[in-house]
């Protein structure tokens, strides 16, 4: 779906300039981490990373509860945050207008989280919501064709083909209202797409208006390298949820479990140089959920319903391997027994953890 009587928006005009730039493109080439080490990056913090938080009540002495983005906001920059990725619901012109100056005052980005329109029904609460962003000062906005994940959702190939027609019609609605105000539009893949398949869906809408949330550890549970991901996606990357991963195998397949950035097995510096070699202003937000491993049944015949082939015996023969190769010192930490205190305090943990190997080790301020 080509646009192109709109102007596009100049979000590789910085990316353009760095280049051009004979010196810079020098650091770049030869020195791809002298730009880390200058602390000039802030990585912010995906509204996931608090699950506990969210639900916590908000008068609790140590952890207070977020009652809404006001208060994550708050939170965020006391801890040395650079921003929020944050969702837009039940915001009105006020409460937008109030989030903008209190981050504009601390120096912070603000993105947005929403969902895709569902019919045409629907396309006035998402057009409502991308204006409630503009005038909140936000110009990314990540959104996820599928809430769940593929192998749990979908039971036949004919169900996983429904979805990606509701998908693509989504997407078709989206575009034009972005693009009219101005926003920017980041597919996560979200457990749901495999590269070939995400860069198929772009290249049908075809605008510069849409792009990808990139995760950084979702598309090892569809049994891809997380780096084959990366170099994939970086062009079209406009933000990430960066996130650090850890493997376990168990009987049907193996666990997947978010771990303290420096703690599992990606290679999150090699990321950086990738994601901004495409471009250089690109947003990293951590995305720490703190909860049990998450069961990848890769050896069980249901897990394989809706891919028709698309994986090769290759592919999950690597994928095993680097369960095996990477297999953690302790059992990956399960909390679901945990009380709520006990989870909120382990969640700050983790977080405050990351903040500090990527300062530490990233280059991040």
């Amino acid at each position: 779906m080509k646009n192109s009587p709109n102007p596009e928006p100049d979000f590789n005009s910085s990316r353009r300039t760095f280049l051009n730039n004979g010196l810079a493109a020098l650091t770049l080439t030869t020195f791809p981490f002298l730009n880390l080490i200058s602390g000039r990056k802030r990585m912010g913090i995906a509204a996931a990373s608090y699950a506990h938080r969210w639900r916590a009540e908000k008068e609790a002495k140590k952890y207070a509860g977020f009652s809404n983005s006001m208060d994550m906001l708050t939170h965020c920059q006391s801890i040395g945050a650079g921003g929020i990725q944050t969702s837009i619901r039940n915001w009105d012109r006020t409460f937008g207008q109030q989030i903008r100056s209190r981050r504009e005052e601390a120096g912070l980005y603000l993105e947005g989280q929403v969902l895709l329109p569902k019919d045409k029904a629907d396309l006035q609460r998402f057009e409502l919501q991308v204006q409630q962003a503009k005038e909140a000062g936000i110009s990314i906005l990540r959104t996820v064709c599928l809430v769940g994940r593929r192998y749990e959702t979908f039971k036949t190939l004919a169900n996983f083909l429904d979805f990606k027609k509701q998908s693509y019609w989504s997407l078709e609605q989206a575009e034009p209202i972005v693009r009219r105000h101005g926003l920017k539009l980041a597919i996560e893949n979200h457990k749901d797409w495999r590269i070939s398949e995400m860069l198929e869906l772009l290249r049908h809408i075809e605008s510069p208006w849409i792009g990808i949330t990139l995760d950084t550890g979702n598309n090892i549970s569809l049994l891809e390298d997380p780096m084959a991901v990366v170099e994939a996606f970086a062009p079209y990357t406009m933000t990430l949820h960066f996130k650090d991963m850890a493997l376990e195998e168990y009987e049907d397949g193996f666990l997947l479990s978010e771990v303290p950035l420096g703690q599992g097995f990606i290679d999150l510096k090699q990321i950086i140089v990738i994601c901004e070699k495409h471009n250089p202003e690109v947003t990293y937000n951590l995305e720490m959920i703190t909860r049990d491993p998450l069961k990848v049944p890769c050896l069980k015949d249901q897990y394989w319903a809706t891919f028709n082939g698309a994986v090769s015996g290759r592919e999950m023969a690597h994928t095993l391997a680097s369960v095996r190769k990477h297999e953690p010192d302790k059992p990956l930490p399960r909390i679901s027994k945990l009380n709520l205190a006990k989870k909120l305090a382990l969640e700050e943990k983790n977080i405050l953890k990351s903040f500090e190997y990527a300062r530490a080790e990233l280059g991040f301020s």
